[in-house]
């Protein structure tokens, strides 16, 4: 899997900053909808669904298909994966850090209950 360059990762978190792009990839995941399914629980204009829905595919976080009448948008997985496997490459670093702390303190606490 490609691992995501800066520019691309920027696009990708300034996409998933706005509260209904982040609505929209929740409603996403439970599989494909069209602008107007995607723009049934919203506030807001289709069209303003419409322009989430381009600046999360410019983000190549969801893809769009044709279907007769239909262009139901959907999730880009393999995005979403190697956008986790960046995420996760800091989060394993952390968690051994983490490890090799509780540790050194858990060999502290038992010197010191000697």
């Amino acid at each position: 899997m490609k691992t995501p360059d800066d520019a691309s990762l920027d696009s990708a978190f300034m996409a998933l900053a706005d509260p209904v792009r982040r609505l929209i990839i929740a409603r996403l995941s439970r599989g494909p909808a069209t602008v107007n399914e995607l723009a049934d629980p919203f506030e807001i204009t289709k069209q303003a669904v419409s322009k989430h829905i381009q600046v999360l595919e410019q983000a190549e976080l969801v893809t769009r298909t044709r279907d007769a009448q239909r262009r139901p948008v959907h999730l880009n997985p393999a995005r979403l994966e190697a956008l986790t496997a960046w995420i996760d490459q800091y989060r394993l670093v952390r968690e051994g850090q983490f490890r090799s702390l509780d540790a050194v303190l858990r060999s502290r606490a038992a010197a010191g209950s000697d």
